[in-house]
């Protein structure tokens, strides 16, 4: 084949080759990363979960519970008949420490006033806040809800209800302490209600 031809032949070649042949932009592979929009996985939620207690732990919550039933009852019974009360019946139903002080002034003053109270107490839910057994005295601390809405304070005269100002409620969360002691030094150790101070609604 002459010459002439061979080259109009590569000529041809070449020209098909190359619009047969993509541009390099448009055969580039796309190297851009692809962005993935994804849910983040929910953060799990922790749930508080009442402590857990020791069979010693659990006597002793069990024992304070009971011991602040007897107390709570015998202190409105003391308030029932405010000159009459007393002292050694609120230690047997556990009543003592700083408690047993302030409900004895209360019922001098209630003596004093020519007042009386009826009804009584009921607790509505008991909560434990701490449990300590070691060192020289246990303790159990409780949060305990009372409705005081049957208590009515009473003229001794003619049994009618003593005027009160305005009230914080009738249902009300009490921090109470009992503490493992004995009520004089050779007597038996029980479990008494030392302090049950009031705070806020429940």
């Amino acid at each position: 084949m002459p010459r002439r031809q061979l080259l109009t032949a590569a000529t041809l070649s070449l020209l098909t080759l190359t619009a047969c042949t993509p541009s390099p932009k448009a055969g580039r592979p796309n190297t851009t990363p692809t962005t993935h929009t994804s849910t983040p996985a929910p953060i799990p939620t922790a749930t508080v979960s009442d402590p857990i207690w020791t069979p010693e732990q659990e006597a002793a919550i069990t024992a304070a519970k009971t011991r602040y039933v007897a107390a709570t009852a015998a202190v409105d019974k003391a308030l029932g008949a405010p000159a009459a009360l007393d002292r050694s019946a609120l230690e047997k139903s556990g009543v003592g420490g700083e408690w047993i002080i302030e409900i004895i002034d209360q019922a001098r003053s209630f003596t004093r006033s020519g007042w009386y109270q009826t009804g009584a107490t009921r607790i509505v839910s008991t909560k434990v806040k701490s449990v300590k057994l070691d060192g020289g005295q246990p303790e159990v601390n409780l949060i305990n809800c009372l409705d005081t809405s049957a208590l009515v304070t009473r003229f001794e005269k003619d049994h009618k209800p003593v005027p009160m100002g305005p009230g914080t409620g009738k249902r009300r969360l009490f921090t109470s302490r009992l503490v493992y002691a004995a009520p004089a030094p050779s007597g038996q150790k029980l479990w008494f209600l030392v302090a049950d101070q009031g705070g806020g609604k429940c």
